[in-house]
């Protein structure tokens, strides 16, 4: 069933009609619930128990989690890497209408985030909200430079070695809405190797370390740690904040288990499977720490808790190895990390929020990481404005039961090479022959010169996406393709006035191989 614009603007707004109208909020202060928002990196679909009973691998702590709550079966990360899917997380809108087209920012690359743009925290904080980010940004920040009387703006990537790391970090998560920060830059295995403060560094890079790649790195900073320190960070936050009676907003992107790949002594070989499986563990341990601080603090009876994962498992999981121990990350979908295909994108997604999401439930909805920004403006009956959350679509309807249609008209997926693919209903196109990523066919590498140069399948018959269906439907095709046009178009993929990209969008154009 396919959700007309009006049936669109009904569910983006329920529980919250009389914001939209103009008259008081729905929700008092008192009952908006605090929010911890929780991403894996590179975690499988595959990998959390209660989505595939079968798994070798064990996450009893997800698990409970999903007991007490509602799991979602076809949710989606923004993008099939890191980088785009936290835009979406943070903005409510695709990181392809943004400068970055493929591939991922790195440790000393600029920000993302426009000064101007409204995000999750900030919209939140406008509401009461104190708000705190702890663990992987990965979304650019501008690094002061030595002999710069002003950090400059814009600047792709700061050269490593001019880097000034006495001087405040300009653009950093404290100018994007959050009250503090506390993680590291990006991705664990890219420079520089040391911890930042809101926006400073805890103290300055004296030598270089390898976590895959080489690059400047504190003394004292080792990869092992940084996962524990995450949830050690987190619980004191929670335990801070539950005190003083005032909602908060905690967002927990977490290191693990991406690479490196490195549980601590005490899950090392827990698993019996491989060092992936046991930072998966580990990753699961940490989960438990922070529902255990929220159960002792008392404040778990009004927070919504989301459990997710940036994209699908990476290669770098070993998957060879974990398929001949009867594992597969993936669970049933095809491709991995960095594809266009169901393996790249869709995710663990998981929601407990005591009284309001009923425990043990399962949803069946198309959802997006996107969605988080018109979620929480459903949730503190705020009215969105036009030139925010373009991409975003209140799940509220879904997690109370109340939704009457699909809450998502169509959701565009987007690989590593920037390849785009759109899923409505049943369908998903594709608009490239191979998977856009690292999988065969794989761009750049691969011969798909006689490949097809779109792919068609339909999901409720061919959830492993084998049966290229593009010949037999050229109806869908076209249809489906006009409707990813129009949201390349307008600016935005829901109601409301048309507005601009950063930079031009063509999606038939995906981008030449990207490392990450």
């Amino acid at each position: 069933m396919v959700r007309t614009w009006v049936g669109a603007i009904a569910l983006c707004v329920v529980g919250s009609v009389a914001a939209a109208e103009g008259g008081k909020p729905s929700r008092g202060k008192a009952e908006r619930p605090n929010i911890v928002y929780i991403l894996a990196d590179d975690l499988g679909y595959g990998d959390v128990s209660c989505l595939k009973p079968q798994s070798k691998i064990k996450t009893p702590h997800v698990d409970r989690l999903a007991a007490q709550g509602m799991t979602f079966t076809d949710a989606h990360s923004g993008s099939a890497v890191c980088t785009p899917t936290r835009y979406g997380v943070l903005t409510g809108r695709y990181a392809w209408r943004t400068r970055l087209k493929s591939g991922v920012l790195f440790g000393y690359s600029g920000h993302l985030i426009a000064p101007d743009r409204l995000t999750v925290p900030a919209l939140l904080k406008r509401h009461g909200y104190h708000t705190a980010a702890v663990g992987k940004w990965h979304l650019g920040m501008d690094w002061s430079l030595k002999g710069e009387e002003t950090p400059a703006t814009g600047r792709e990537e700061a050269p490593p070695e001019q880097v000034d790391y006495t001087r405040p970090i300009r653009h950093a998560p404290v100018t994007a809405g959050f009250d503090e920060f506390y993680g590291i830059s990006a991705s664990l295995d890219m420079p520089p190797y040391l911890w930042i403060r809101n926006d400073r560094t805890e103290g300055v890079p004296t030598t270089e370390k390898t976590f895959l790649r080489k690059g400047p790195a504190h003394a004292d900073f080792e990869a092992v740690d940084v996962l524990p320190t995450l949830g050690r960070k987190s619980v004191e936050y929670i335990e801070r904040r539950s005190r003083t009676g005032k909602p908060f907003f905690l967002y927990l992107p977490l290191n693990s288990p991406h690479t490196p790949i490195a549980p601590t002594p005490e899950f090392a070989g827990k698993s019996g499977l491989n060092s992936y499986a046991d930072f998966t563990i580990q990753t699961d341990q940490v989960v438990g720490q922070v529902m255990e601080a929220l159960e002792r603090t008392g404040a778990a009876k009004n927070t919504l808790v989301v459990f997710t994962s940036d994209n699908g498992c990476s290669p770098q999981a070993n998957y060879p190895e974990l398929l001949g121990k009867g594992h597969n990350p993936s669970h049933v979908f095809r491709g991995h990390k960095a594809d266009i295909f169901e393996g790249g994108h869709r995710v663990p997604f998981i929601v407990r929020w005591p009284g309001q999401v009923k425990a043990g439930a399962q949803s069946e909805e198309t959802i997006c990481l996107t969605d988080l920004m018109a979620t929480c403006a459903d949730l503190v009956g705020a009215k969105l404005p036009d030139h925010a959350g373009e991409d975003s679509v209140s799940i509220l309807p879904a997690l109370t039961g109340t939704a009457k249609a699909p809450v998502r008209e169509a959701t565009v997926h987007h690989s590593i090479n920037g390849s785009f693919a759109i899923r409505q209903g049943k369908w998903k196109l594709a608009l490239c022959p191979g998977s856009g990523g690292w999988s065969a066919p794989r761009p750049g590498k691969d011969d798909t010169s006689q490949l097809p140069k779109v792919q068609l399948y339909d999901l409720s018959r061919d959830i492993g996406e084998r049966k290229n269906l593009q010949a037999e439907h050229p109806e869908v095709v076209e249809r489906l393709t006009k409707l990813l046009q129009a949201y390349a178009d307008r600016g935005r993929s829901t109601p409301g006035s048309a507005q601009k990209n950063d930079t031009p969008v063509d999606i038939r154009k995906g981008q030449k191989p990207a490392r990450e």
